[in-house]
């Protein structure tokens, strides 16, 4: 098969990569494993690449989320190519869908509208517009439209913001807060009877109340989350590393002692951070 120069060019921009997945698919010379994929195997990678370049963007990896995001492209570009090989749809349809979708959602910027407004009221506005979108696409429900494969915590947020649309929503954070002590009265009765089925749905039943606190709090859940996961790696870590000074490891260690450990580690990062008075000089130096 003769090769596309297209693929060789560097400077050939996104045909080259169309390019590419086009020639990876190729029923005869492309690679046996993109052949055999389907949207339902690809999709699993394509979470995997988002979250990844959530995660250089949290770390600040800006040389890493170049490639993150060129592997989060491939993935559309993937997806595309089956589309247009099953007869559904183009990249090109993709690219004029969302170009599309931009210019009606943002009037202000390429209609008519006046720019004169905040950030709040653009959130409203582009909220209208979406909810006119699903009217004309016979989503009724409040809740319709709301992608059930997403991320729980995503899903729940997303979940309570169309609600609270409507007018289902607690006033102000403190009734969440009561919610919040009553599911965990709820949880605790469902652990006391060992019900293992009651005590999931209680557990989730808390989980999603705290969710609407960060709702109301203006606190993104899975930011929250994924802040809390890094610092206890971070301090998890310190703690095998000053155990490991001690010649031990965290099996041969007592819960007492990693518990002074990572007091001492909270302790010295909060005091870094400012959240703490410097500790007094000793007597004599």
């Amino acid at each position: 098969m003769a090769e596309n120069p297209l693929i060789h060019d560097s400077d050939a921009g996104i045909e080259r990569l169309l390019e590419i997945m086009r020639r990876l698919r190729d029923p005869q010379t492309g690679c046996p494993w993109d052949i055999e994929q389907d949207f339902g195997t690809v999709a699993p990678y394509t979470i995997e690449e988002a979250y990844e370049v959530a995660d250089a963007i949290e770390r600040e990896a800006y040389d890493e989320l170049k490639g993150e995001l060129g592997d989060l492209l491939f993935q559309s570009v993937f997806h595309a190519q089956m589309a247009e090989e099953a007869g559904h749809f183009t990249f090109q349809d993709v690219v004029r869908t969302m170009s599309d979708k931009m210019v009606a959602r943002h009037p202000h910027v390429f209609g008519d509208e006046s720019r004169d407004k905040s950030a709040e009221q653009q959130t409203l506005d582009w909220e209208a517009i979406k909810a006119a979108e699903r009217a004309g696409k016979e989503q009724q429900g409040a809740l319709d439209g709301v992608a059930a494969n997403l991320p729980a915590l995503l899903r729940a947020l997303k979940l309570q913001k169309r609600a609270a649309r409507v007018g289902f929503d607690w006033p102000d954070a403190s009734h969440v807060l009561a919610k919040i002590t009553e599911e965990a009265a709820e949880l605790e009765e469902a652990r006391d009877r060992m019900d293992a089925d009651a005590l999931e749905d209680e557990f989730g039943d808390l989980l999603f109340v705290m969710v609407n606190l960060g709702r109301h709090l203006g606190v993104e859940p899975e930011t929250a989350l994924r802040r809390t996961n890094a610092k206890f790696t971070r301090r998890f870590e310190q703690v095998e590393s000053r155990l490991a000074a001690r010649g031990k490891t965290p099996t041969e260690s007592t819960l007492e002692e990693m518990d002074a450990l990572w007091d001492e580690v909270k302790i010295e990062e909060h005091r870094a951070n400012g959240k703490l008075p410097p500790a007094k000089a000793e007597a004599g130096t």
